[in-house]
């Protein structure tokens, strides 16, 4: 559906991952943490409101809220920064005016079945209920949002209901009716009959959705519900929330673009920086395929797909990496074809002879083969290796290495390396193995005034169905002079996998800031190998 155009419609965003994010089993942010992540949600990504904190649940609680709100008032949004509260007479509007909240969302019932059973009210009795605190809340200056808590089976099994509660309650002073699929049932063919019907009737009040993924249908309920009028949607980032969590932020905004060229505040190219913040908070690692922000989902695998986009840009879609702040990769392993690793030699501005790619070709398959993972930085080593090429040089080895660990005591490491045909050694007691290794090269690298990547992520794994004497595999992530890269290391000793992928990383940045080819004219587009 692409009939409407950019800006002509305007779609609300948001994003509940402090409150609603954070009912994930296992997640929990400190007050600093969640201040952090609100202001990159508010400055940075450009939301229009956030979901940060559940009324009366901690002291931790209120101290996030606290700290928000007081940053909020600085910077002029104060009404952007929204709590959850409860119908429980004035005790959640004064714990968030005590916190300097200024807008609630109520949680009111949106189901006869959630009402008659958890409250064990009538719907009148409920009503009466919300009208004295959104009464108490004009008294305070606090702005009201309402919840229909399970509106989704409210719409099922009790629409009656449901229309009685907003006809009471559409005269008074509220912001934002908010209509949870609270379960996640819902399909989009539901989802827009539900919408449509809701929207219909009342014209002129605010309706937002709030889709959760039990069914993996949240980003499809959403899409229904902004073609039925829905003007606010709610999202999380990397779709955390409670069970199988809520429709993501960076999916969101891709469909109501693309998909149905509506108009949103958020600036795209900011969403991966946020997705990592929130990533490490968390501690929920965002899956490799997950939409616009997995590891793997700007990457081409098939040498086809490469051959394409050389030609004409085949396999591309809308959600260009670009947009995101990321780039393109094109995979390398067994399915690598020749257009493949041209599109990777890009990547260091110099290219083959045909009968030197066809060579490499063959050994990155080859590589693919034993099922190892090939990476862009390994390239110019097998180029290397394959051509006996003296372009490239190793000039750093680990010539010698002796780690020591005892029970009680620090482990230590006693190095010896060779750069340009000098050794160094030197000792070094760290908090493990690899750490005293790490340590120990770090000063050799000092006294000779050497500049020395960051290490930045160190991933180790088996491979599945593997044993007690199978490889280990460790990936490190380095940043040197602004650039981020990896390199990897294979062997039946995890420490000793990760000395190889030092090994690689050292050399990497002796040839010139990760080019490895150290700007040697006759290897680049214009002078083929």
């Amino acid at each position: 559906m692409r009939q409407k155009k950019p800006g002509k419609v305007r779609v609300e965003i948001m994003d509940t991952t402090l409150r609603d994010g954070e009912q994930m089993q296992g997640v929990s942010y400190s007050p600093l943490e969640k201040l952090h992540i609100a202001t990159l949600l508010l400055k940075d990504v450009r939301v229009d409101r956030i979901e940060v904190a559940s009324a009366r649940v901690s002291a931790g609680e209120f101290e996030a809220l606290r700290k928000i709100t007081e940053w909020a008032n600085l910077n002029k949004c104060i009404n952007k920064i929204e709590v959850l509260g409860f119908v429980d007479g004035e005790l959640s509007l004064n714990w968030i005016n005590d916190a300097g909240g200024k807008v609630v969302n109520l949680l009111c019932k949106g189901s006869i079945r959630h009402l008659e059973k958890q409250l064990k009210k009538t719907p009148e009795q409920h009503v009466n209920d919300i009208k004295e605190i959104i009464e108490k809340a004009k008294s305070l200056g606090i702005r009201v949002n309402i919840y229909l808590e399970d509106w989704s089976n409210g719409m099922i099994q009790s629409e009656e209901y449901v229309f009685f509660m907003i006809d009471s309650l559409k005269d008074k002073s509220i912001g934002r009716f908010m209509l949870p699929d609270t379960l996640g049932i819902l399909n989009p063919e539901q989802t827009y009959s539900f919408c449509k019907k809701t929207v219909d009737r009342y014209p002129s009040l605010h309706f937002d959705f709030h889709a959760h993924n039990d069914y993996d249908l949240a980003i499809a309920n959403v899409f229904a519900a902004v073609r039925a009028g829905i003007q606010g949607i709610h999202t999380t980032v990397n779709g955390l929330g409670e069970r199988a969590g809520n429709a993501p932020l960076s999916s969101v905004v891709g469909v109501l673009r693309d998909q149905l060229c509506v108009d949103t505040s958020i600036v795209e190219y900011e969403i991966t920086n946020v997705s990592k913040i929130v990533e490490t908070f968390s501690g929920i690692r965002i899956p490799a395929n997950k939409p616009v922000v997995g590891e793997n989902v700007f990457t081409q695998t098939s040498g086809v797909h490469a051959d394409g986009d050389s030609k004409d840009n085949l396999y591309f879609n809308n959600l260009l990496p670009e947009r995101f702040g990321r780039k393109r990769k094109y995979a390398l392993g067994k399915q690598s074809g020749k257009a493949t690793i041209r599109k990777n030699l890009e990547e260091y501005g110099f290219s083959l002879n045909p009968e030197s790619l066809n060579k490499v070709t063959q050994r990155v398959i080859e590589l693919g083969d034993k099922k190892e993972d090939v990476t862009t930085e390994d390239l110019p080593f097998i180029i290397a290796d394959v051509l006996g090429s003296e372009k490239i040089n190793y000039k750093i080895f680990i010539k010698n290495y002796s780690l020591s660990l005892s029970y009680g005591l620090k482990p230590f490491a006693s190095v010896k390396v060779e750069i340009d045909g000098n050794l160094y050694e030197e000792t070094s007691s760290g908090d493990g193995q690899y750490d005293a290794f790490m340590k120990a090269l770090h000063t050799i690298y000092d006294k000779l005034g050497k500049k020395y990547p960051l290490l930045t992520d160190y991933q180790v794994s088996i491979p599945p169905g593997g044993k007690t004497d199978a490889f280990v595999e460790t990936v490190i992530t380095w940043e040197f002079n602004g650039k981020e890269f990896k390199t990897r290391g294979l062997d039946a000793d995890q420490t000793e996998s990760a000395i190889k992928a030092t090994e690689k990383m050292l050399n990497i940045i002796e040839n010139n800031d990760l080019k490895t080819i150290n700007n040697i004219s006759s290897i680049n587009t214009s002078n083929e190998l």
